[in-house]
């Protein structure tokens, strides 16, 4: 599989996966592969999702701390 350039792009690829392993003319063996491809993407996303979440919480950190060191002032 080759790794979507952003978040947004691994998503709407999971969307147009998810159609065609909807779609009930969609070969068994195309819907295995599919799933694998998206299974890929899922992990993807979710370790995009985590680093975000990480940045979010440093920046929090610093926020608060920057509020203590106000208060202390």
């Amino acid at each position: 599989m080759k790794q979507p350039k952003n978040f947004e792009d691994g998503i709407a690829r999971l969307e147009v996966i998810l159609d065609k392993i909807g779609d009930e003319s969609t070969p068994l063996n195309d819907s295995l592969k599919l799933y694998a491809e998206a299974a890929e993407l899922v992990a993807y996303c979710n370790g995009v999702l985590e680093k975000a979440q990480l940045q979010i919480e440093e920046v929090d950190a610093r926020l608060q701390g920057s509020k203590e060191q106000e208060e202390i002032s």
